[in-house]
């Protein structure tokens, strides 16, 4: 169950916006960014305690109404531990999500951010590592009865997700816990999904790398030899211009198309109906608007070859476009949600405030998983009318 919030969080999504210009900025302070962060969550807690408070003020605690309305209705187990929570006064250090809140708060994070689902994340609970295979060594011609165990180590691996810790912060307001169990549910899920979709969407596109306690990003490239992490170069330059047949277009991204076939060994790959297209919400209005048409039952249709699945994200830059073959790219979340109470305050008074971890990581499978391109997306200047 997701929470809609309909056109609220301003203050929040204005100091997250700023929060992440700071991550990006190689000249930021530390101090500069901790600032950062404590401003973002404390306008993150605020926001939501405003829309949730008074929600609870117009809303009838009526199963029947609230499932009417498309809430969640709490399990028994969700029920005890919230009222735990709500008769402890708070939740006690190492505090675990039940299961089921767990699994809400995922489908929240994909549900709500188109990125994060077709870039594949995955949320392998308790387990900290997954095991994937390469399609062209997980198979072997042999002799019967004859040892085929090296092969089988060459074609499947593990990946650890123990490397990176994903923090969330969650000051609970001491009025929040007097609305009762229902209401500290609705709060934490729509904390927990806002403020790791964050995270996760920020490292997911613009990770740099473990060196800086980061996942690798979609726009970045790995030094196959040092492992160093570099800003990917661009592929070219993609102006998504409509013809009279559609060969513009189609050329472009055909040639986008035979450089995804390959993977970074030269090796071929199926990228038919498997390719992704990231782009910043106003760019994708701009290719949108260039292959938008009336058909002839006066609707507008909006279609682009090859069956490429257009996903915008805040984290792309203006006047770049990232196409991603979907399957390679390896995004995990691992481990329980815990909560621990925190130490130190972020300015906000009468609430207490808890830290919660998560194990993530993301990269990809290699350089050749993911290309960039410039876009040059122009419209035709209307002509003056001569008077």
């Amino acid at each position: 169950m997701t929470i809609k919030l309909n056109g609220k969080m301003e203050n929040f999504k204005a100091k997250k916006e700023t929060y992440t210009k700071l991550l990006k900025d190689e000249n930021a302070t530390p101090e500069q960014l901790q600032n950062a962060v404590d401003e973002m969550f404390v306008a993150l807690q605020e926001d939501l305690t405003e829309k949730i408070t008074a929600d609870a003020r117009n809303s009838s605690l009526d199963t029947q109404v609230l499932v009417s309305r498309g809430s969640h209705v709490l399990t028994s187990e969700e029920t005890a531990f919230y009222n735990k929570v709500v008769e402890d006064g708070g939740f006690n250090d190492e505090s675990i999500f039940p299961e089921s809140v767990q699994d809400r708060i995922f489908e929240g994070l994909v549900k709500d951010r188109p990125l994060l689902q077709a870039i594949g994340l995955q949320d392998l609970g308790a387990v900290t590592k997954f095991i994937y295979s390469d399609p062209t060594l997980a198979y072997a011609w042999k002799e019967i009865f004859g040892d085929i165990s090296g092969q089988v180590n060459n074609a499947f691996r593990d990946e650890k997700i123990t490397q990176l810790k994903l923090t969330a912060f969650g000051a609970i307001p001491n009025d929040m816990l007097e609305l009762g169990p229902v209401w500290v549910d609705r709060y934490m899920v729509t904390l927990l999904i806002e403020s790791l979709a964050a995270g996760l969407e920020y490292g997911l596109v613009n990770g740099r790398g473990p060196a800086q306690d980061e996942p690798i990003g979609l726009l970045k490239d790995v030094d196959p030899e040092t492992g160093a992490v570099t800003d990917k170069k661009s592929s070219g330059k993609l102006t998504f211009a409509p013809s009279e047949r559609g060969e513009v277009v189609v050329g472009e991204l055909y040639g986008m198309l035979s450089k995804l076939s390959k993977d970074a060994k030269g090796k071929y790959r199926k990228v038919l109906n498997k390719v992704v297209m990231f782009v910043n919400p106003i760019d994708l209005l701009a290719v949108n608007a260039r292959h938008t048409i009336q058909n002839d039952a006066g609707q507008f249709v909006t279609n682009l070859p090859y069956n490429i699945k257009p996903v915008d994200s805040e984290e792309i830059p203006a006047g770049k476009v990232a196409f991603l073959v979907q399957g390679e790219y390896i995004a995990a979340i691992a481990g329980a949600y815990k909560l621990k109470k925190f130490d130190q305050t972020l300015a906000i008074e009468d609430a207490l405030l808890y830290t919660i971890k998560r194990f993530a990581n993301g990269r990809p499978k290699d350089n050749q998983a993911v290309l960039v391109y410039d876009l040059d997306i122009q419209f035709p200047v209307p002509s003056e009318e001569t008077p």
